[in-house]
């Protein structure tokens, strides 16, 4: 695939986070984008401007009604299925059952596509794939390579088993019937958009809304490989141009952050003054889990752009123009754990 211009491209979910700025990237590519999403956790505004200059064409449904799967991809040549039911370690934890329900949405789309021969599907995978017991000590110097999902398998709640399947199917597609696709590995996004049930999030909106204590989750020292949104929409689009034997790849940065770490990094640039509180009694997800994305340098050419603490203040400004502190005081509670 050389060029974007004048193809026919499929978001689902592009409304949420990462799919509205996919969207903007397909947009600026001269590709005809269709998104559809149920609005369940995305937000029209952030793809309005491109509907209402006739960019996008947006259909607000739920992907699981009959038939609506094979309505949506009819006439696409590129689907890009970043719809799910999907959250922080709050929502993965504490809602087992909603994340099952991925398997069945995943299975209808890959099946439309399939009937409609879409030319390749791009399947927003997840870090959460990987084993949980390579996970469990944080001054282990530790990448995770994409060859470590394997058997015995070992994924992280239901969440993360389902995306494991979705990758697993799509390489049955492929080797059965041919259907080109590529599975992307997205870890710990953050950025512009982004939802408070997210730890950086969450951390913004705490400061933003002058909590004291300012609480965080478990016990600080569990180490994660923030990523960019702008990083990860751009390793997505050249999963598109240049994978299609179902091959899945990481798209994650190889910076090693703790949580206490990047906690008092979002104290120090909001200016909050306010001693830190931990919950180690509260969601807390695996020790270590950092990307090795050497995989996505050599097959995609791609490799992150933004670092973490440029990326961080970038977010944080964002979050603090655009943001409501009465309306975040009122939400946060039940934003840290739902959709």
């Amino acid at each position: 695939m050389r060029t974007w211009e004048g193809r026919e491209v499929l978001v689902t979910g592009g409304a949420s986070f990462i799919g509205s700025h996919l969207v903007d990237a397909l947009v600026a590519r001269g590709a005809g984008v269709r998104v559809v999403d149920d609005l369940s956790s995305g937000c029209y505004d952030a793809i309005q401007p491109h509907v209402e200059s006739g960019r996008v064409d947006f259909v607000k449904a739920d992907l699981r009604a009959p038939g609506l799967a094979r309505k949506v991809v009819d006439g696409m040549q590129v689907v890009f299925h970043l719809a799910a039911a999907h959250g922080g370690r709050g929502f993965v934890e504490l809602h087992q059952a909603a994340c099952a329900t991925n398997l069945m949405l995943d299975s209808l789309v890959f099946h439309a596509c399939h009937d409609a021969n879409v030319e390749k599907v791009i399947y927003a995978s997840s870090g959460c794939v990987y084993p949980n017991h390579l996970q469990t000590e944080p001054n282990e110097m530790l990448y995770l390579t994409e060859a470590m999902v394997g058997p015995p398998y070992n994924a992280d709640n239901t969440y993360g088993w389902a995306k494991l399947m979705g990758e697993i199917s799509l390489h049955a597609y492929y080797r059965e019937w041919g259907m080109k696709s590529a599975s992307c590995r997205y870890f710990t996004v953050y950025g512009e958009r982004g939802h408070e049930n997210h730890a950086v999030m969450a951390m913004i909106a705490r400061a933003f809304i002058g909590q004291n204590p300012f609480v965080v989750w478990g016990t600080g020292q569990q180490v994660r490989n923030w990523t960019h949104v702008s990083d990860i929409a751009r390793g997505t689009l050249l999963a598109a141009e240049k994978i299609d034997d179902a091959t899945a790849v990481n798209l994650g940065t190889t910076e090693r952050i703790r949580v206490i770490d990047a906690a008092e990094e979002v104290l120090r640039h909001t200016g909050h003054r306010a001693p830190i509180e931990l919950r180690p009694d509260m969601p807390t997800g695996p020790l270590n889990r950092v990307a090795d994305n050497s995989l996505a340098r050599t097959l995609l050419g791609w490799q992150p752009q933004v670092a973490f603490a440029e990326g961080l203040r970038q977010t944080i400004d964002w979050y603090f123009a655009t943001k409501d502190r009465e309306q975040v005081r009122t939400s946060l509670t039940h934003r840290l754990t739902e959709r």
